[in-house]
């Protein structure tokens, strides 16, 4: 079958997805590291690919940006493509200053000021959780690679942009977190509707406290640590 936003043929999509903001991203992860990658959603320029990593299949599919986009996208892939585990792999900016460019952190939950849970869902939660299990597996396999990991609270925010900073008070002081993005609430919402797994791990981008900072082709091409583990624990 296929959905308004996916072309795929339901057995082209396996049971494990990485899932980036970026299509770009998709695509570099897909060529670089899957056997023999197929596009199988051209959709819209959100790209899905579906290959093999270790004779194990795998698909990486975009998420576009923000909570909205990952709804739709990670939604249809549990309800009808019969996805059991969504990795999103993604770039956060850090509200910390031992936070630096590159380190990868992955999410022990995410709390959003967004009412994408509650307006799907009815849930009155404003931090949702990942799985746990898939969430231990992106740790045992950062850690058989050597490759050191963190964890925290993500803030999932729905503006990018804001007009000051009172904002930090509330997400950082409050409510404890370490990083910034834009999808995984909506993702653990989505996850947790369907009884499914979903869970994430980023890659520091930025630095709101140091502004160290990486450019747009860093943030698509060199972020290889963190799908190193994502595609050992999503074949785990």
């Amino acid at each position: 079958m296929s959905t308004p936003h996916n072309s795929a043929a339901k057995e082209q999509i396996a049971r494990s997805v990485l899932m980036p903001g970026d299509p770009l991203r998709a695509k570099f992860i897909a060529e670089t590291f899957l056997e023999n990658p197929v596009l199988v959603n051209p959709v819209r320029g959100i790209n899905g690919y579906t290959g093999t990593y270790k004779g194990v299949p795998v698909t990486v599919m975009a998420s576009g940006m923000g909570m909205p986009s990952i709804g739709i996208y990670s939604y249809e892939l549990f309800k009808f493509y019969d996805v059991d585990n969504i990795i999103r792999v993604g770039s956060a900016g850090a509200y910390v200053p031992d936070l630096h460019v590159y380190d990868v952190v992955i999410a022990d939950s995410a709390y959003s000021e967004s009412t994408f849970a509650k307006s799907a869902f009815h849930y009155e939660e404003d931090i949702l959780l990942p799985s746990a299990q898939l969430s231990e597996k992106l740790k045992k396999a950062a850690a058989d690679l050597g490759i050191k990991v963190h964890d925290g609270r993500v803030h999932s925010s729905d503006a990018f942009y804001h007009a000051d900073d009172e904002y930090l008070k509330t997400v950082v002081d409050e409510k404890k977190c370490t990083v910034v993005e834009m999808e995984s609430f909506a993702l653990f919402a989505n996850a947790k509707y369907t009884g499914k797994n979903g869970a994430c791990i980023l890659t520091v981008s930025d630095n709101l406290v140091t502004h160290e900072d990486t450019t747009p082709e860093e943030r698509q091409n060199s972020f290889t640590n963190m799908m190193k583990i994502a595609l050992e624990a999503a074949i785990a």
